[in-house]
């Protein structure tokens, strides 16, 4: 659905859920089947043994951080070599490993954890994962024997292979078999695309970028914990962890190496601008707000100053303006599935783009963004917009909705 250089079909590669994919961890926390002081023991010599692993990490000690593997369990060891290696060029700020839960019997022992990472200069909260890990006792010892992804987690780069890094003047590119040209190229774009979306919102946020480049869909599905093909006309979609209101969370923009790699120039630069806004926003973008503006806010800020025409950049939408097929209310977010109807998710995202174009030329750009953070501080999403649609821009979810009709046939007719 990429690569044609056509402004709707270039839409639908701009696409990324709202809620965190792997990136998000499900906690869990499992019962334990000895006294409360044996109990206490065991999570303090498991805690002991994994804050030695991650210490391991990073003063890049590979002998401290195989010694916290059972010297017996040859496979593990291996593969952990692999990956230990995976991450040697990665700037790596903080790695920490917090047991939420173990549950063991005599000298073995399974522990839910979380594993906490930051990437030096750039992100300002952690990423969390989970790990379940499996361990021995050994002389008064825990030796890990097993490590493998939690529940609700998926794979991490550095476990699909070597991280090549590229580092931007704005961005990280973290890739894993690709062409450095391709990464450098990348690299140049999300850097362009940093101050573009600065100039558009200017409520303080880092204003830098973290891209991980796969080396396939199907990689970059294992990335996000689903099925790749879903996504194989996705050009890049961006993660994060959901954050207190105000706080920005370590957002990932993670590119189809597939899709983008067949845009055009104007395409890829339209989808780095879409998902760095995505990543500027995600502090004041919330459960009340709603995907015809979040994804809406971001096709702006993306096509702003383009100087296509709403027919090119709608052009799913015009069809049906055209045809008398007006939509009768704003696009719903299941109406952004992924799955479905391609030409119907183009509508809802370029219905979503018209709808913030109009607050920006009825209300003017700064009401725009009031009123973006504004349903974002909400708890209920029906009562945020309501509130933000008559305390912001003075009118009525039934009036908007009126408006916005009228808008579409003005634009597109």
């Amino acid at each position: 659905m990429a690569g044609q250089g056509h402004t709707g079909r270039t839409r639908r590669a701009a696409i990324r859920r709202t809620a965190g994919f792997g990136l998000a961890a499900l906690l869990l926390v499992g019962g334990c089947t000895a006294a409360p002081d044996r109990t206490d023991a065991t999570l303090t010599g498991i805690q002991e043994t994994l804050d030695a692993r991650a210490e391991a990490v990073l003063s890049h000690d590979i002998g401290g951080y195989l010694a916290a593997l059972d010297p017996s369990a040859a496979t593990l060891r291996a593969r952990e070599r692999k990956e230990f290696d995976h991450l040697a060029d990665v700037p790596l700020g903080s790695w920490e490993y917090r047991v939420k839960g173990v549950r063991h019997r005599g000298a073995r022992a399974v522990a839910d954890t979380e594993l906490r990472y930051r990437i030096a200069g750039y992100d300002s909260a952690p990423v969390t994962t989970s790990r379940t890990l499996e361990l021995s006792e050994r002389d008064g010892r825990w030796y890990v024997t097993g490590d493998r992804a939690g529940t609700g987690s998926s794979q991490l780069l550095w476990q699909q292979g070597e991280v090549q890094v590229v580092r931007g003047s704005r961005s990280l590119v973290l890739g894993v078999g690709q062409d450095g040209k391709r990464l450098r190229a990348l690299a140049a774009a999300a850097d362009r695309a940093v101050p573009v979306v600065s100039r558009a919102w200017p409520s303080t946020w880092p204003g830098r970028v973290v891209v991980l480049v796969p080396s396939s869909v199907e990689a970059m599905g294992r990335l996000l914990g689903v099925p790749a093909a879903g996504y194989r006309g996705i050009a890049a979609v961006t993660t994060g962890e959901s954050a207190p209101a105000g706080r920005s969370s370590a957002d990932r923009v993670i590119v189809n190496p597939d899709a983008y790699g067949v845009l055009s120039e104007f395409g890829r630069r339209i989808v780095l601008t879409h998902e760095t806004t995505h990543v500027a926003t995600r502090a004041h973008t919330s459960a009340a707000t709603p995907m015809w503006l979040s994804e809406g806010f971001a096709d702006w800020v993306a096509y702003r100053g383009s100087g296509r025409t709403a027919g090119e950049t709608a052009s799913e939408l015009q069809t049906a303006v055209r045809a008398g097929e007006v939509p009768v209310a704003l696009p719903d977010d299941e109406d952004f599935a992924f799955g479905g109807d391609t030409n119907a998710l183009a509508r809802a995202y370029e219905g979503g783009w018209l709808a913030c174009e109009l607050i920006a030329e009825r209300w003017g750009e700064e009401q725009l963004t009031a009123f973006y953070r504004s349903v974002g501080e909400g708890e209920h999403r029906d009562v945020a917009v309501e509130r933000a649609l008559g305390e912001v821009l003075g009118t009525t979810p039934a009036e908007f909705t009126s408006l916005w009709r009228d808008y579409l046939r003005e634009r597109l007719e």
